[in-house]
């Protein structure tokens, strides 16, 4: 079947494309091996799906060409997104750092997205597998439910995360085919893990939650730490595990609105037990803990000047160092994908291949935590989509 344009992935950015292309008269084909649509859409957010982020900037996102996200971030901004959610009369709510969740569950972007497409005579073909991928003048597609031939191909089919709800290595493989390069791929916006012995110490404080500033890298966070069976997690982890690399520490503020000096000269003529003064202002079982780990449970009074000072800079500066992640299954997305220097930051269009592109979460863009990645393919799929 001929067709002006195939998608292969219908998710945020496949069906954001495919929404534009056909708005502009173009005939769109859209593909997808999956049984059901977007769920990755469906169980982001909690469930509520966290569309988008209105401080979405080139600074909240990685890659290997930081101002290459900034042309189609300008083209299609959170406001625009906000637009026609608003347009489907889709309730929503700022939940904390610009972060927008729907009232009601995320099955409501999910449909408003198909219902546009259908808008614009967009053709669905899933559950369809790609089996081979040919270029002359045109693209041929084969597929377990036919054979396609189109003027574009968008490769819009996501990276490594989740892979229990289909996540593959298609895009990455399509992109070597026409000879691309694929930056270095890991999972980012993850949880991260301890090695046996540290895991000892922590592990039975699983659920244990604080508000603290973490660092590495270069980078820092302030958000909530998660204490779980395996290591670490919550918002402050995820974010900074984009940034983490395998044999660094973090470096974890454990009392960020406070002066640890201070807090601990004023106790100083105390009898009360450090953990006790420690567990006025942390988790007392997690103060105990890292009082266990860190110093001796000693009397205030009996802590010396220089104790006193050592384990200050220790609760600013509490260095840990992860063994790893807990991978691909948790991740909410891949860090590093196709890379940049070979697409056009106005169009995602393949500089070697004319015609084809790639958008979305297969690209080396990787957005923090809070909207960022779907605010990402929102704008990478309409870019596309104004180009096929």
């Amino acid at each position: 079947m001929k067709t002006d344009v195939v998608v292969v992935g219908a998710g945020a950015a496949g069906m954001m494309c495919a929404i534009e292309a056909g708005r502009r008269g173009r005939r769109v084909l859209l593909l997808d091996h999956a049984v059901k649509l977007g769920e990755k859409i469906r169980i982001s957010g909690g469930g509520r799906c966290n569309f988008t982020n209105i401080h979405t900037q080139p600074e909240n996102f990685l890659s290997g060409n930081p101002d290459f996200c900034r042309s189609a971030l300008a083209r299609y901004t959170p406001r625009d997104f906000i637009a026609l959610v608003d347009k489907h009369g889709i309730a929503w709510h700022e939940k904390k750092l610009g972060q927008l969740f729907c009232d009601g569950p995320a099955q409501q972007i999910i449909d408003m997205l198909k219902i546009e497409c259908d808008a614009a005579s967009v053709r669905w073909c899933m559950p369809a597998r790609v089996s081979s991928i040919r270029k002359g003048e045109r693209f041929s597609i084969a597929t377990d439910r036919g054979d396609f031939d189109s003027e574009s191909l968008v490769i819009a089919s996501g990276g490594l995360s989740i892979p229990q709800i289909g996540a593959s290595p298609f895009g990455y493989r399509a992109a070597e085919q026409f000879g691309l390069k694929v930056t270095e791929l890991r999972p980012a916006l993850v949880g991260l893990t301890f090695a046996p012995e540290t895991l000892v110490q922590f592990a039975d404080l699983s659920g244990i939650s604080m508000n603290v500033i973490v660092r590495c890298n270069g980078a820092q966070f302030r958000e909530d730490l998660l204490v779980t069976h395996r290591g670490l997690s919550g918002p402050a982890i995820l974010q900074i595990s984009s940034y983490w690399r395998p044999g660094l520490d973090l470096s974890v503020n454990l009392l960020p609105d406070l002066d640890a000096r201070e807090m601990l000269g004023a106790a100083h003529s105390s009898e009360k037990l450090l953990a006790n003064v420690l567990g006025e202002f942390l988790p007392q079982r997690f103060a105990l803990r890292w009082v266990e780990v860190n110093f001796e449970n000693l009397p205030m009074k009996r802590q010396g000047a220089r104790r006193l000072q050592a384990i200050a800079g220790r609760l600013h500066d509490w260095r840990i160092r992860p063994s790893g992640t807990v991978g691909y299954k948790k991740a909410e997305v891949t860090l590093g994908g196709v890379d940049t220097r070979e697409l056009s930051s106005k169009t995602l269009e393949a500089r070697k291949t004319p015609g084809l592109y790639f958008i979305g979460e297969v690209v080396d863009v990787t957005g923090h935590l809070g909207g960022h990645n779907f605010q990402w393919a929102w704008a990478s799929g309409y870019a596309a989509g104004q180009a096929v």
